[in-house]
């Protein structure tokens, strides 16, 4: 079969391996759709992350699809079964180190211990099981940023993970959303989603928070008057303007992958109480994020903005690429 690996720095390439074949506690799934993540990009930008055994790595790990084969020993699932799966289970780390999605069969070991394979509700599409993991990063990101309804929240940076923040934040109840991003076409999607205000972050995005939620004074200095910080940017004066404009006791979540160490006006934190949580990958969101999606109160399709098949996969990352116009770039495979 194919597959897409990482050789070095921007150079993928879709290569032959085998069809894998799972032992008596594995797991063989048929992918029928993967998304492309950010984090996709980094680990392209980057080369890749070491594997057990050296050699390229295989790329993707936002992908659904249908139990193909399992080993004789694992129970709770059954072939034909259409899933969403969390690549990291069972110490999988599926697109990160081990298996990647990107491929037409991928291989979960060790299933016994921790299967990921979370049935999708007969409602939902391949591509909306797709969106799961993505989703179930940005509700861990609201769950520590202990979001309650009636609060003012900010989210910098409309790309997927902040666009699934923003759908996760409307599902709990936080009505009062503003959208910060560069590109006039993610914060129309933002709007799709939920926000209620949006900013363009090339003018005084300050201005239009403060506007939208309201300004006030912490020790004679001004600040507006937003609850919580959802940052996805990963640049240094997203996060020092965040500190240097929060109120008192105000929270900030950190998902973004901040590349390079920055100086920050930790005087701040202190002086303001200012609560600030790194959130990565998932805590237990999967269930919740089904039970959202399968309410259909959320409409999370909007994120999707463009749409290839796997043999076109360079195309799709190429767009991906283009973030001032692609959210989430979904990959499908034949059934």
């Amino acid at each position: 079969m194919q597959q897409v690996v990482v050789h070095g720095p921007n150079d993928v390439r879709i290569v032959e391996v085998p069809k894998p074949e799972p032992g008596p506690k594995d797991a063989l799934v048929r992918v029928a759709a993967c998304g492309i993540c950010g984090s996709d990009l980094h680990y392209v930008a980057m080369g890749g992350l070491p594997i057990p055994g050296g050699g390229p790595m295989p790329l993707g790990h936002e992908f659904s699809g249908v139990v193909e084969a399992l080993g004789r020993e694992v129970t709770g699932v059954r072939i034909g079964e259409r899933v969403a799966v969390r690549g990291e289970a069972a110490g999988n780390r599926i697109g990160s180190g081990g298996a990647g999605g990107f491929a037409p069969f991928v291989l979960l070991r060790n299933v016994c211990d921790d299967n990921g394979l979370h049935p999708l509700p007969d409602a939902l599409s391949f591509e909306e099981g797709a969106l799961v993991e993505p989703l179930g990063v940005a509700m861990h990101a609201v769950n520590e940023g202990e979001v309650r309804p009636g609060e003012k929240a900010v989210v910098f940076g409309a790309g997927p993970i902040g666009l699934s923040a923003i759908a996760c934040l409307r599902h709990r109840g936080i009505d009062d959303i503003v959208a910060v991003d560069l590109s006039e076409k993610r914060l129309a999607l933002a709007r799709r989603l939920g926000a209620r205000s949006v900013a363009n972050a090339a003018g005084d995005a300050w201005a239009e928070i403060g506007r939208a939620h309201g300004r006030g004074q912490v020790h004679g200095q001004p600040v507006v008057s937003s609850d919580v910080y959802i940052e996805t940017t990963g640049a240094e004066t997203v996060a020092r303007g965040i500190l240097e404009h929060a109120k008192f006791r105000a929270r900030m979540v950190v998902l973004a992958i901040y590349e390079r160490d920055v100086t920050l006006p930790f005087l701040q934190v202190m002086a303001k109480e200012l609560r600030i949580r790194g959130s990565i990958a998932l805590g237990q969101e999967f269930p919740a994020v089904l039970e959202m999606l399968a309410s259909k109160r959320m409409d999370v399709s909007p994120m999707i903005t463009h749409r290839f098949g796997f043999d076109r996969f360079l195309d799709a990352l190429a767009t991906a690429r283009r973030t001032d116009e692609a959210a989430k770039v979904m990959v499908s495979f034949p059934g």
